[in-house]
């Protein structure tokens, strides 16, 4: 079921009305069969991996707690409780590598056979990849840490830990919550807030226009462009690639504002996924602020046990690199995803080499480096480099990603800006100048939200009919301007194939 369906529209008011109706007792229960339901409407056969993954996580909590009051020596308890926790991790990486990565891994292997001329024939497996397994599989994962490391409580019963992991707002595409977050607030009775329901209201407002007005729309350009990219040479692409950089960050900003903005409905607080990341002066500022939940994940549960930068100088960019090399491949199985995660690693390694150089550069030329001047260079710097990255995510293929690069370096038909080519790439003029104007909204909340300031806040202090007006006039500009009509298919977010 997706968030920008008719199906989505009749359930969520549904599933509202019946959580508030019934005794407080119940609706954990209630909501679990929801999500369920909001989750087997892609394939019902799916949700026995969904109840497999939090199974073995749930009993790998319990057996955790059981090993701490056990009563055995230290050491052998510290044993006990790795184990545990590594066959944890075996069988639930062990199902997302058969379904995700196990083609991939097949590929590369059939290839290594042809150029070392093994005459093997491997068997081609027709896999489902099933919506959302990276999201739900880590988040159980981080209570199986959490527990191991007594950061939270092994929980007891089983359906309030079932909720945990398949939560409908962030259970196909996140934001990927933790569970000293979202299972202790399950583990309260939801009651109904007019406060929280009117933030809700607002962020799922503006996660529906970023995704139906912009995304959408910049989509059909962007496609255009990137699935006949030898027909749109130079500038035509270096457009597509800066218009896929907002394409992505809306539609998945998106997901993750009307995921958060329907769990205020219900009176639960998930993390905020993205803080105006664009806008940052560095290639790492960037990461801080882009999919902050998956980048505190890899954080939290393998660049610290790694050893983090605790172990060296050498140690430190190692595991950094391991671990968006990591990124990389968790985003898809294709090498393109992994070169994407692996060159942004490179970003901040090449950043840290050259930082003594940068300094003396600043000094030499006194250069100021808190100076509005360049900090928008830098921005600008970093943002050029993101794109770049993109390419490689965007891509079908390396071969293809090279080709586009360099017909993107030798650009020279820079008289597209001013023929009206750019009309014919899948948009009309007035549809295209639209997306520019809602660009130029998005670039508008993000500085204010960079600021310190959130829109939403401010409209809510406000007497209540200018709350009434504003809510009024965005809802008809969503339902006026955004992709709708008789052709309309509501696309699937990016981030579900992950």
């Amino acid at each position: 079921m997706l968030f920008n369906s008719a199906q989505f529209l009749i359930f969520f008011p549904v599933v509202l009305l019946v959580t508030y109706i019934i005794p407080a007792r119940f609706r954990y229960l209630f909501l679990l069969a929801a999500s369920y339901y909001f989750y087997m409407g892609w394939d019902p056969v799916y949700a026995l991996l969904l109840l497999t993954v939090t199974a073995i996580t749930y009993l790998s909590g319990l057996l955790l707690e059981r090993i701490k009051h056990s009563g055995m020596e230290e050491a052998r308890l510290v044993r006990s409780k790795k184990c545990v926790v590594a066959v944890s991790f075996v069988l639930n990486l062990g199902m997302l590598f058969w379904f995700k990565y196990f083609n991939f891994a097949e590929r590369i292997l059939a290839f290594v056979f042809r150029k070392v001329g093994v005459g093997i024939e491997l068997p081609v497996i027709d896999i489902v990849l099933p919506v959302g397994i990276s999201f739900f599989t880590f988040q159980a994962l981080s209570y199986t840490v959490d527990v191991y490391r007594d950061e939270i409580y092994a929980e007891k019963n089983f359906f309030r830990y079932a909720l945990y992991v398949s939560f409908f707002p962030q259970l196909v595409a996140g934001p990927i919550e933790r569970s000293k977050n979202l299972l202790r607030q399950l583990a309260k009775p939801a009651r109904f807030s007019w406060e929280k329901a009117r933030e809700g209201l607002l962020l799922m407002m503006w996660g529906y226009f970023l995704k139906i007005v912009l995304a959408d729309r910049i989509a059909v350009f962007v496609d255009q462009v990137y699935g006949n990219y030898a027909s749109y040479p130079g500038w035509y692409l270096i457009v597509a690639t800066v218009l896929f950089s907002i394409q992505i960050y809306c539609d998945f900003n998106g997901y993750s504002t009307i995921a958060v903005g329907a769990a205020k409905f219900l009176n639960i607080d998930l993390i905020e996924n993205f803080n105006a990341p664009y806008l940052s002066s560095t290639v790492n500022g960037f990461w801080r602020k882009w999919h902050i939940s998956l980048t505190t994940w890899f954080r939290d549960y393998v660049y610290i046990p790694l050893g983090g930068n605790r172990k060296g100088r050498f140690r430190k960019e190692m595991n950094r690199l391991i671990v968006f090399f990591l990124s990389g491949l968790w985003h898809g199985a294709n090498v393109t995803y992994v070169v994407w995660g692996t060159l942004n690693g490179l970003y901040q390694l090449i950043a840290d080499l050259l930082r003594p150089v940068r300094r003396r550069l600043l000094k030499g030329l006194q250069l100021n480096s808190r100076s509005l001047g360049y900090r928008v260079f830098s921005g600008l710097f970093t943002y050029t480099l993101v794109n770049i990255s993109w390419v490689f995510f965007r891509a079908d293929h390396l071969g293809d990603a090279a080709a586009i690069l360099r017909s993107m370096a030798t650009a020279g038909n820079a008289w597209i800006f001013f023929d009206e080519s750019l009309f014919n790439c899948g948009l009309t003029e007035s549809e295209f100048r639209l997306m520019i104007y809602c660009i130029g909204i998005l670039l508008i909340a993000d500085l204010a939200k960079h600021f310190g300031i959130r829109i939403r806040d401010v409209i809510l202090r406000q007497d209540y009919p200018v709350r009434v007006i504003c809510i009024t006039a965005a809802l008809c500009f969503i339902l006026i301007f955004g992709i709708w009509g008789p052709t309309y298919d509501a696309a699937s977010f990016i981030y579900f194939q992950f």
